[in-house]
């Protein structure tokens, strides 16, 4: 017998904890126990039945279903009183706190993250480099990245599913000498200058959002900038499933792709200083966007990082890098040749060809 323990602190939510003997590949006597909110107190026994005796490799969703299944029949049945009311969690934040207890699902304290700041490099070779890197730790080659982006091109990074011509303007394209890049993830359209954005991407093992949904995997993943914005003077929350905003608006947009070996890439981008003329001409996107706002006027800037802190580009990558650093476990890193290599192989055979690009016309 075995006695192991678990936790799972819900993102906006509570924390829930499950402490459970394995006994012959099952679970036996698990005790729930959290700072949540659950009426009536009997649905508490319930719950710790529903989980006793399920098999150690049971998945998230089976034991979160088991566990809305038996509360319901309870309910149903009279053994408890009153509709079930759980504020602060749910079945889904039992069964992944269940998952880390069996070590099937692993929390940000398990990783040593290697940070990357390699400094500018093309527009593609950036795009490359995040299915280089995701790969890689599917693979074992690599452990889990924070990468910092710089480029020195003018570029537009447009997500894996939109269309090409829908999204650009070729006229503007051709004027600004943007050079467009389809990532791998979704999401919508990014211009980039030369610091006008801070971006990164995050890779992690699947094992971190085990049994999360996508928009609870976003707002986990981002939490810690929250943070790194509040230590800048930023107040930030989450707004809808995958945006960053402040009482002055919107501040960033993340996107995600998960790859079959057990790799999730993860990455934001935050409007430091954007030229909206430029973006204007070269986005057909952000000119419905501004529309819809009543903004008309030349000249604009979207500046909320720079406005808001008054800091210098480099200054808020360096917040941003100390508070990661203060928040996980971590050790500076650099790319490797042969990982350079394997991301010049793709931009030549991928991400530079017109296949590629206009995947959707």
């Amino acid at each position: 017998m075995v006695l192991v323990r678990g936790e799972y602190k819900v993102p906006g939510g509570k924390l829930v904890a499950v402490e459970v003997d394995v006994v012959g590949g099952t679970l036996s006597d698990p005790r729930l126990s959290g700072d949540f909110f659950l009426e009536p107190d009997e649905a508490l026994a319930v719950i710790d039945a529903a989980l006793d005796g399920l098999p150690v490799g049971t998945t998230t969703q089976q034991i979160a279903d088991t566990v809305d299944a038996a509360l319901a029949d309870a309910a149903a049945a009279g053994t408890i009183a009153g509709p079930v009311a759980m504020v602060g969690f749910d079945a889904r934040a039992v069964a992944v706190a269940v998952r880390r207890a069996l070590g099937l699902a692993t929390t940000w304290e398990d990783h040593t993250f290697e940070v990357l700041r390699p400094g500018p490099l093309p527009p593609r070779m950036l795009g490359a480099l995040d299915q280089v890197l995701t790969e890689e730790l599917a693979e074992g080659l690599r452990g889990p990245t924070l990468r910092f982006w710089d480029w020195n091109e003018r570029a537009v990074f447009i997500g894996s599913f939109q269309s090409l011509s829908n999204e650009l303007d070729p006229e503007g394209v051709a004027k600004h000498d943007v050079t467009v890049v389809r990532r791998i993830s979704g999401g919508g359209a990014m211009f980039m200058e030369a610091g006008n954005c801070v971006t990164f991407s995050l890779v992690v093992p699947a094992s971190l959002v085990d049994g999360m949904s996508f928009e609870a995997s976003y707002a986990f993943l981002d939490d810690w900038v929250l943070g790194a914005l509040k230590s800048i003077g930023v107040e930030a929350y989450f707004s809808g499933m995958n945006d960053v905003a402040s009482p002055a608006g919107k501040l960033a947009g993340s996107a995600q792709k998960r790859l079959a070996g057990g790799a999730v890439l993860h990455h934001m981008t935050m409007a430091y200083d954007i030229d909206s003329d430029k973006m204007l001409e070269v986005l057909r996107i952000g000119r419905e966007k501004l529309s819809d706002k009543g903004t008309k006027s030349a000249n604009k800037r979207v500046d909320p990082l720079r406005s808001q802190t008054g800091m210098p580009r480099d200054a808020i990558l360096d917040a941003f890098e100390s508070y990661f650093k203060s928040r996980y476990r971590t050790v500076d890193s650099e790319l490797r040749v042969d990982e350079l290599e394997r991301a010049q192989k793709l931009v030549d055979t991928k991400f530079a060809t017109q296949e590629w690009i206009a995947r959707v016309p």
